[in-house]
């Protein structure tokens, strides 16, 4: 008995203790709500949810805490846990823009498309104007729903109010490439080489169409004049989409010509990654008489008006292989295609357009500037000058001064 009577004595006392320390707990909101955005950033999801409902108890009315506790059922892959948090969001603030956000980013995972159309019109009817983040994920259910063209047209018109917006310009480029459905282009070259040979005149047709659900596929024609004798090359591309965060890059051709290699294949595999970031790593191999192997890789960055790119290239051999490079960025000034570029580089990429790589020329030391603007729905126009000096034999170099134009048609 008189063990009975000390264990009730303590649960007595005990109990009005813990009620007190849970309401401590639960006194400063926002301090918690810090806390448990912590734990859930931290991996401690089950944590957080537990903190998070203790605090949404006492504060019904915290719109932030359901948010929270719907983003991290969302993260789990619980989607349907999660809407009736957002739910409970939007029920206590129908105006909160994050409620609305949160809602339509799992209702996107979860392949609602139906339901997140509602909840969009939901957004637009309740937030005068609609924000720029509300107008992103109407173009986001577009591109769910395949509907590229309808996506690119809202997030262009989106790109003129906002055009710093993180991580739209990298979108928009995804969306180029799967709603452009057919296009035709010519290109001309000219390069001059300070009177040491005479000029060589290049001229490039080239047409491309995208498959619904694959990409695009390019065919190219290139005719080059050069040291006095005619030739062409013929290729083609293709951009098959991997994925909504990847896709690929393909590239077969071949010539007769003696300045273009007699057959040329490669690829790329590219991510989006977060923060608007893009990798890619590939391969391309040129064949003369015998073979050149070529490894390339590049992170590229979208921010604000610009997207910057760092790119290495390395040709193995038995002699330890040689390594070029490339810096290149491009400011957008009005429009997604509407772009100044500038590019320095050190030795020779198997992708340029210029298309001068030939077997003899080692290295290369160069800049480039650009220009390129859509002036229609259907033309774009755009313009190239370039200054290298190229390495044609050991410690010989030979200047070369490129100028090239070009346009597009879209149909």
């Amino acid at each position: 008995m008189r063990i009975i009577f000390i264990f009730i004595s303590t649960a007595i006392l005990w109990i009005p203790l813990s009620i007190s320390t849970y309401g401590q707990e639960i006194n400063n909101p926002d301090k918690k709500f810090g806390e448990a955005r912590e734990l859930a950033f931290d991996g401690k999801r089950k944590e957080a949810i537990q903190l998070s409902k203790r605090i949404v108890e006492k504060y019904p009315g915290y719109s932030d805490v359901w948010i929270l506790i719907g983003r991290i059922y969302s993260w789990e892959g619980k989607n349907d846990s999660a809407s009736v948090y957002f739910e409970e969001a939007l029920e206590k603030s129908p105006s909160y823009e994050d409620a609305y956000v949160g809602y339509l980013d799992n209702l996107f995972w979860a392949g609602q498309y139906d339901k997140a159309e509602i909840v969009l019109d939901r957004a637009f009817e309740n937030l005068k104007p609609p924000s720029s983040k509300i107008e992103y994920r109407k173009a986001k259910l577009a591109y769910y729903r395949e509907s590229y063209g309808k996506a690119l047209r809202l997030t262009e018109k989106l790109y003129e109010k906002n055009p710093k917006m993180e991580g739209l310009l990298s979108f928009i480029q995804k969306l180029k490439r799967l709603s452009i459905s057919n296009a035709v282009g010519l290109l001309f070259d000219h390069d001059s080489y300070d009177g040491q040979i005479a000029p060589w005149q290049t001229y490039r047709f080239y047409g491309r169409k995208t498959i619904k659900s694959f990409g695009s596929v390019i065919g190219r024609v290139t005719h080059s004049n050069r040291f006095g004798t005619n030739g062409n090359q013929f290729e083609l591309d293709a951009y098959p989409s991997l994925g909504e965060n990847s896709y690929a890059y393909l590239n077969v051709g071949f010539s007769k010509a003696s300045f273009f290699p007699d057959f040329r294949f490669g690829g790329s595999i590219y991510w989006n990654l977060p923060k608007a970031l893009e990798l890619d790593i590939g391969y391309r191999n040129l064949k003369f008489t015998s073979s050149t192997h070529i490894f390339t890789a590049s992170l590229g960055k979208y921010t604000g008006n610009w997207w910057l790119n760092l790119r290495g290239n390395h040709v193995p051999s038995q002699e330890g292989g040689a390594f070029s490079g490339n810096f290149q960025a491009r400011y957008y000034f009005k429009g997604a295609e509407d772009f100044f570029s500038f590019r320095i580089s050190s030795g020779i990429s198997a992708d340029e357009e210029e298309g001068y790589l030939q077997r003899e020329l080692l290295g290369s030391y160069g800049a480039r500037v650009g220009y390129q603007q859509l002036w229609s729905s259907h033309w774009m126009g755009f313009a190239n000058i370039r200054y290298s000096q190229d390495e044609i034999s050991s410690g010989n170099f030979r200047p070369n001064f490129n100028i090239s134009v070009g346009s597009e048609f879209r149909f």
